[in-house]
């Protein structure tokens, strides 16, 4: 049957970029499952937080538990009812490698680095991670049935993520010593979701063949399937008027490299509020779509030296985070950082909850679990205990406007838990050390 829907399609004339949202489509997609979708999206950001301005305390408010945000998560506070911050959650995994290697390398994979001769400061050198990341993983699983399979399964994004590739550069692996690249060029991401924006110059033609398809569909699909046809087609004429807004303000610039950067990352720097903004919005259209049902979102990379320089912050993270507690400045500009990071975390929650479930109730961010997460718990310290893990939306089904302290748990039993949330119980995940005691308990 689906290649015979495919082969109708086809005769409609309608482009591949065009049939492949169709094929997702209620009336199309025959025996597609259109509703109940569990969506994952784990979103990570670098050299660890302020810890009394991050975690949330838990106090009473008319004989209930309430939690009280602190400065660096109060962007989350329109999301409090779908939020959850998971304390205590450790990172355990010993071996090669230094602090911030193990923390981005072992963080989806809860498994020990591979010995290799990528060398972190005085630590031993490390290589690859030996086993799946939890994202790919799931995907795998996805994949695996008619009924969850998506376009691509699995979707990598980022941002400013330096174009060499070593273990501060991966945290998604497809399996032992296959690390997977994102994609961190918005445009690139176009082209991969729709195939025909050979380049920049291309993008004004995209839209209009699409609209055209689209108009064909319209005749063939259920007045539901047109409504979702006006959305997604409402999402691709918003994407592509960013990028092409971007273009024009490439076009006009000047280079700017920075000596102890490769060349154009000053570019990618300075722009990176617009690129988290728009490989936010593809995200969503992608999701909407139903490209992929996983994703991860990977702001800069571990050590990332990113200079926000839009929060008058002309230092790079990464040199900022080594400064002890008591440099005033340096602690004050950490928590702004971290606070423009959960904004973006906030911004993909609204972008999910403003977009209704395709073919379900509610919005998409109450089938989608967003997890943001960090390699380090603290970055002067490099403790990769406490790491960061703020989970927002309902995809897990986990009870949101919670704080919950697991008191030092090995974040493998996180990572198991995960799994069977989204319907793929494991005895273990990553190194069998760290799971003996199962999944977490009271989630």
């Amino acid at each position: 049957m689906r290649q015979s829907r495919r082969r109708f399609l086809k005769q409609t004339g309608i482009s591949a970029a065009a049939a492949h949202f169709a094929m997702n489509l209620p009336s199309l997609a025959l025996g597609a499952e259109s509703t109940n979708r569990k969506r994952l999206v784990i979103v990570f950001s670098p050299n660890g937080v302020i810890p009394d301005h991050f975690w949330p305390t838990v106090g009473k408010k008319e004989n209930e538990a309430a939690i009280e945000f602190k400065r660096i998560l109060k962007p989350l506070e329109p999301f409090r009812d779908q939020t959850v911050t998971m304390h205590g959650l450790c990172n355990q995994i010993k071996g090669d490698g230094d602090g911030h290697m193990r923390g981005i390398g072992c963080l989806l994979t809860g498994v020990e680095l591979f010995p290799g001769d990528i060398q972190g400061g005085s630590d031993t050198p490390a290589g690859w991670s030996q086993g799946i990341s939890i994202d790919q993983f799931l995907k795998n699983q996805l994949q695996a049935d008619a009924k969850t399979r998506t376009r691509f399964g699995s979707l990598e994004f980022g941002v400013m993520v330096p174009d060499r590739a070593d273990t501060w550069t991966r945290m998604s692996y497809s399996g032992p010593n296959q690390p997977v690249a994102p994609i961190d060029d918005p445009y690139k991401m176009f082209d991969k979701l729709y195939g025909q924006a050979k380049n920049r110059e291309l993008l004004a033609s995209v839209l209009d063949d699409l609209t055209d398809d689209f108009r064909k569909l319209e005749k063939m699909v259920s007045v539901e399937d047109r409504r979702l046809l006006e959305q997604h087609q409402a999402l691709v004429r918003k994407v592509e008027k960013d990028l092409k807004v971007e273009l024009a303000a490439q076009t006009t610039q000047i280079g700017h490299a920075v000596p102890e950067l490769p060349p154009n990352v000053e570019d990618q720097n300075d722009n990176m509020p617009e690129i988290t903004r728009m490989q936010i919005e593809l995200l969503v259209n992608s999701f909407a779509a139903d490209f992929a049902r996983i994703a991860t979102f990977q702001i800069t990379n571990s050590v990332g030296g990113a200079k926000m320089r839009w929060l008058d912050i002309n230092e790079g993270h990464h040199a900022i985070s080594h400064e002890p507690d008591s440099n005033e400045k340096s602690y004050e500009q950490l928590i702004q950082i971290n606070t423009w990071y959960c904004e973006q975390v906030a911004m993909l929650a609204q972008r999910l909850s403003d977009t209704p479930e395709p073919g379900g109730e509610g919005s998409m961010l109450d089938h989608t679990t967003i997890i943001w997460t960090n390699e380090l718990g603290k970055g002067n310290s490099h403790t990769r205990d406490n790491i960061p893990f703020v989970l927002v939306g309902g995809g897990l089904g986990i009870q949101g406007n919670r704080a919950i302290d697991f008191k030092r748990t090995p974040h493998n039993r996180f990572l198991m838990t995960i799994a069977e949330r989204m319907g793929f119980p494991q005895a273990s995940f990553g190194n069998p050390d760290f799971c003996g005691d199962g999944v977490l308990t009271g989630v």
